[in-house]
């Protein structure tokens, strides 16, 4: 992966971009365990856990993102 400088035009479609497929991994975790879980293919206990792990991952992406967003702006 290449890094780019906070100083090059396109560094905040970057960011955006990282944002986006960032969150939509995060999601596609999130909407998977919920299957298996609804679907009764994994122990319900065992599974709950890693969910909730996705989600605060998730949560954490987005603060991070949003974050750099805003050192940007300044």
């Amino acid at each position: 992966m290449e890094l780019i400088s906070p100083n090059e035009p396109t560094f905040e479609l970057h960011i955006r971009n990282c944002e986006l497929r960032m969150g939509e991994k995060a999601n596609c975790s999130e909407y998977w365990l919920e299957i298996l879980i609804e679907a009764e293919l994994v122990d319900k206990n065992k599974f709950e856990s890693l969910l909730q792990e996705t989600r605060e991952i998730g949560k954490i992406l987005v603060a991070s993102t949003r974050k750099v967003k805003e050192k940007i702006k300044q």
